[in-house]
């Protein structure tokens, strides 16, 4: 990757949103009637909002022209027949159902293929995947290699799954069938936003068909992790960005997909399977729960801004722009001495929030209260993703079971911010690091059964 300074931005700037910045007393206020989730904040209230990558890219104007050619029709859209083709070009899978977002796609999904008892192997699941296959009564396994449980490192592919845990997994379970599928999630966005190599890929769906097992993809940020294959994995560096995708998609019998990221779209997501057979047995939960098979829960103008997101996420420069925005913002936490997982990852920034705060112990929800204090300190909102997200209760002793990480992730928006907003991030930081020895934890006073970091409500220990 370029340095920074070697390169501008490759687009120019034609509409403006206005924010503001609240006054101190203002947002502790603000954070008080939302029980200190900050989910559950106004975005007026917010100066710059890192909560998520996920539909909070600004559109291209290609992508708002797009809007104009949206056909409503119910049934037989050439809005989604657009969609269609171009999923088919960039996967190879021809097969595809369009959701309202990635989480109704992963509902059709588990509900194509997943029953009660079985397991679910994968590099690393995320908050909403694995809320999924609970709900099904099955159990989420990662198996992401050790490597990738560690914080600071030069590791390439920290998103890579254990091989010979997944081969101990698929060897114990795949015949009996308790295992669905394997799925691999790229990037890898539970530990840092990391990347999975193309041999990693390979090997893994090599794996899984051995035993007789689909391997499918959660391909929310395929561009970025093609665009770090690119950039790392020898013998990629002169392939184009949809070459590496298109390879990486020739190793999986289908994807789901949270169109919101990597489709540069504001809602959208997707299943697709190279067989049709799976195809019509996904369509038996498309249709009662997101709609008819040819919009899924998107209107045509929905489907027409992501087919064309989908195609401009997979130019270079953009991804340069993009990931190297990522990298600039963790250099200066870095220069600043806030740990973070290193190297970045394609779509945010993950804070140590464990190292930061030592004294709060992860039963008080360490980065939920690292979170809160920076959104105290200067307006800027990111998200816990730690004991309230993913962590669980022993059923034995009702104590609660930590992730093996505590992390705040400041998640950047494509193409929204400018290098000054990250800037001033980092400067907050500073300010927080100055009083971390104050800060202090949280209790939960509400909590959901499952995913229930969305709505909880903590109080001040």
């Amino acid at each position: 990757m370029r340095p920074r300074d070697a390169y501008a931005e490759p687009y120019r700037i034609k509409m403006v949103e206005p924010v503001r910045q609240i006054s101190p007393e203002a947002r502790r206020l603000a954070v008080e009637r939302a029980g200190y989730n900050l989910f559950n904040l106004s975005s007026d209230d917010v100066y710059i909002d890192l909560l998520t990558d996920s539909g909070t890219a600004a559109m291209s104007d290609a992508q708002w022209s797009a809007l104009m050619r949206g056909d409503e029709a119910y049934a037989g859209s050439r809005s989604f027949a657009r969609l269609r083709r171009v999923v088919a070009d960039i996967t190879g899978y021809e097969h595809v159902a369009p959701a309202h977002q990635g989480r109704g796609a992963e509902h059709v999904l588990m509900m194509t293929l997943v029953r009660p008892g079985q397991r679910v192997p994968g590099n690393m699941h995320f908050d909403t995947t694995t809320g999924h296959i609970v709900l099904r009564g099955a159990e989420p396994v990662n198996l992401l290699r050790k490597q990738g449980y560690e914080v600071k490192s030069e590791e390439a592919f920290k998103g890579d799954v254990d091989l010979k845990a997944l081969r101990t997994e698929l060897e114990e379970n795949a015949a009996a069938g308790r295992t669905p599928f394997v799925l691999m999630t790229v990037t890898c966005n539970s530990n840092g936003g990391q990347p999975v190599s193309m041999a990693n890929i390979r090997q893994a769906s090599e794996l899984a068909h051995a035993y007789g097992v689909p391997f499918i993809f959660d391909c929310a940020r395929y561009a970025e992790n093609a665009y770090f294959i690119k950039m790392r994995e020898p013998g990629y560096s002169q392939k184009s960005i949809k070459e590496i995708a298109s390879e990486m998609f020739s190793y999986g019998d289908g994807c789901v997909m949270s169109a919101k990221k990597d489709g540069l779209a504001n809602m959208g997501g997707f299943v697709a399977f190279r067989d049709e057979a799976l195809y019509h047995r996904a369509l038996e939960w498309v249709i009662p729960f997101e709609g008819f098979a040819t919009y899924g829960g998107l209107s045509g103008r929905d489907m027409e801004a992501l087919a064309v997101g989908l195609e401009e996420a997979l130019d270079e420069a953009y991804l340069e722009e993009r990931i190297g925005q990522v990298a600039y913002l963790a250099d200066l936490l870095v220069d600043a001495g806030v740990p973070i997982i290193t190297p970045a990852g394609g779509h945010g920034v993950y804070v140590d929030a464990a190292a930061f705060l030592p004294h709060i112990p992860q039963k008080e929800f360490t980065a939920q209260a690292l979170a809160v204090e920076l959104y105290l300190e200067a307006g800027v909102r990111g998200v816990e993703l730690g004991m309230c997200a993913f962590g669980t209760t022993d059923p034995n002793s009702g104590e609660p079971i930590g992730p093996a990480l505590e992390l705040v992730r400041l998640a950047v928006p494509r193409r929204v911010y400018t290098d000054r907003h990250m800037a001033f991030v980092a400067r907050a930081f500073e300010g927080l690091a100055a009083r971390r020895d104050s800060i202090r934890g949280f209790r939960l006073t509400y909590e959901a059964p499952v995913l229930r970091h969305f709505t909880a409500r903590f109080e001040r220990i």
